[in-house]
């Protein structure tokens, strides 16, 4: 297969080609990695394998249809990560949401159908569902997305259900928990964590900290993706979850105690507007149906970003 991976430059989308590319048995003879170079998106991220014969860099935008149209000619499945996704500049600054996340996603989807590209990768986020007091949601459950973020999002997964309704095109969309790993920027709530602890700076903690999220390696997000392109039906919806739940007091205080630091380290701020309680999905399809199932541990897969980070930090 021909990938073509938006946002190849980014978090999630490097973790993916990097891993697609060192692996010998990937099924991609061929990767053409798309990226706007925002803040958040990098070439340095893909380094380990830039000189990979199957790779080709395109430094692109999804908001701009025709470069969008014209570099996707030729492929076979288009892995969608691209997005603005962090919640808080959403809420600063919601416009670059609406255009990136929803206008954007829709001239991936339409730029495939046009060049009859065979499946698209939605990849979107357990956020659409709202904040749950209770229980998980599944495939099923209504979308309540409640920041600007999760509505563009959200927005996005129902253009994507439109196109597969009205056009029969061939498009999966995957929910995923929260993710961490390396590549991951600074603004997000792990490794900013990491970092102010490595610089003896104060880890700010929303409100009293009691926020539910759930946790997967982006290494087992790359994985599920994996098993939906293989295993998963056209116009269906993904669940991709753990076990892993933790309020981000409780988060914070295991990386704490991981890196050796005191508990003083946590500083309670103002709680950000609109802060959702919980997120938590139901990930029996995806278990069931594409034999996906987590295989890293997160307090390995910490302590492991964790010895990372310091060893960046020497090596600057």
């Amino acid at each position: 297969m021909k990938a073509f991976i938006t946002g190849a430059a980014g978090f999630i989308g490097s973790n993916f080609v990097n891993r697609e590319l060192s692996n010998p048995d990937s099924k991609f003879s061929q990767i053409l990695a798309f990226d706007s170079l925002t803040y958040a998106g990098s070439w340095s991220k893909i380094n380990p394998v830039k000189s990979d014969v199957k790779l080709e860099m395109i430094t692109g935008d999804i908001r701009n249809s025709n470069q969008l149209t014209e570099s996707i000619q030729g492929s076979d499945i288009v892995i969608h990560f691209a997005a603005e996704s962090h919640v808080d500049r959403s809420i600063n600054s919601s416009q670059i949401f609406m255009e990136t996340n929803v206008l954007g996603s829709h001239n991936v989807f339409e730029a495939a159908r046009l060049n009859g590209v065979k499946t698209v990768i939605h990849v979107s986020t357990d956020e659409v569902y709202g904040s749950l007091e209770s229980a998980s949601a599944t495939e099923e459950s209504r979308l309540l997305p409640n920041s600007p973020y999760a509505a563009s999002k959200a927005s996005s997964d129902l253009l994507a259900r439109a196109m597969f309704e009205t056009y029969d095109q061939d498009i999966r969309i995957t929910r995923c928990v929260n993710n961490y790993g390396i590549n991951q920027n600074n603004e997000k709530l792990i490794p900013k964590m990491i970092e102010n602890l490595n610089l003896n700076k104060k880890i700010p903690i929303y409100g009293d900290g009691s926020n539910i999220r759930t946790w997967i390696h982006v290494n087992d997000h790359c994985e599920a993706i994996l098993k939906v392109i293989h295993s998963g039906k056209a116009g269906h919806i993904y669940n991709i979850g753990t076990d892993v739940e933790l309020s981000n007091l409780n988060l914070a205080k295991i990386i704490i105690n991981l890196m050796g630091k005191s508990h003083d380290s946590i500083e309670f701020v103002a709680d950000r507007l609109g802060h959702d309680y919980r997120y938590s999905v139901s990930s029996s399809k995806i278990y069931t149906e594409c034999g996906f199932k987590p295989t890293i541990d997160f307090e390995l897969g910490i302590k492991d970003l964790i010895s990372r980070s310091v060893a960046t930090r020497f090596a600057n």
